[in-house]
């Protein structure tokens, strides 16, 4: 997108304020995308400009990310981003308006926190859940060498990292070269990497690690179960932090999932290694599950 977003804050029960931004037209179908840890809106910007103008591409910061605010400490769970999700969701759809709802990783986790939740069903016309997973992900990441052989070990020193609150420090040759190992394929785009790795040493410290606490506990396998609208699974081949058995299991659970898309040789960052997929995922989404909104709602900055 070339365009300058829209932008406006929605406030989240607990009165956290949510950086909400909007590419399109508004009386396009809408697509609200929800951004994985550590990251932030900008997360989403290739995949927005792979949809064009033919949608309304409605992004928002997690809470402690980007330019959503940081809760008190207890305002770290599961239950806040569904809050924050349908909050979203009811701020910026007309009366009547349902949308495509895309999220990355914790993203993701977010729309099965949500799912048994009355206000999401009713905005929520399809979803698509990009790279993520939905139980016990220390144990079934492979970000440490040796976790699949060592899995106890393994789990506990992922747990150690998940909950880190070290600052990662000046974005150096080096430590891109470590999130380009844990996030990306080998072989992903040198650009790409760059962009990634802006984005995720933005991220503060606290909040980095308070939510990998919260996803180091992490069970939604029942949230799964009320995902009985259209699904589509996106997943990497070469995924180590949440690795495609998760997205395979994710498929098994979910009551109505109509594609499973593998994309070989990507990496966790599936938006940013092949934003071409995951844009053509939703707007076929979009194109078989969403009428053009009669009546939208006017946002204020």
């Amino acid at each position: 997108m070339t365009a300058a977003p829209r932008r406006t804050t929605v406030l989240s029960p607990d009165g956290t304020r949510i950086n909400v931004e909007v590419h399109g037209p508004d009386d396009a179908p809408a697509i609200v995308l929800s951004h994985g840890w550590t990251c932030s809106t900008h997360f989403w910007r290739p995949v927005a400009e792979h949809l064009g103008t033919d949608h309304r591409v409605v992004c928002y910061d997690q809470r402690g990310h980007g330019a959503s605010s940081h809760p008190r400490r207890h305002g770290y769970s599961v239950a806040a981003l569904a809050d924050d999700l349908c909050a979203v969701l009811e701020a910026v759809l007309g009366p009547e308006e349902r949308a495509v709802v895309g999220g990355h990783s914790m993203g993701a986790m977010t729309i099965m926190a949500a799912a048994d939740r009355p206000r999401f069903a009713r905005r929520a016309a399809a979803v698509l859940l990009a790279s993520t997973g939905s139980t016990a992900l220390p144990a079934s990441s492979r970000v440490l060498p040796g976790a699949a052989r060592f899995p106890r070990l393994g789990a506990a020193a992922h747990r150690l990292l998940l909950g880190s609150m070290l600052p990662l420090g000046p974005l150096t040759p080096l430590t891109r070269a470590a999130l380009h190992y844990v996030t990306m394929a080998p072989d992903a785009d040198p650009a790409m990497v760059d962009y990634c790795a802006r984005i995720v040493h933005a991220c503060a410290p606290v909040a980095r690690g308070r939510w990998g606490k919260v996803l180091a506990h992490l069970e939604l396998d029942r949230g799964l179960a009320h995902l009985d609208m259209p699904s589509v699974v996106v997943a990497g081949t070469r995924d180590r932090l949440t690795p495609i058995a998760q997205a395979r299991h994710i498929r098994g659970l979910l009551p109505n999932c109509e594609r499973f898309i593998e994309v070989t040789g990507a990496g966790h960052m599936t938006p940013l290694e092949a934003p071409e997929t995951v844009a053509g995922a939703l707007a076929d989404l979009a194109a078989a599950h969403l009428r053009t909104p009669v009546a939208h709602r006017e946002e204020t900055a």
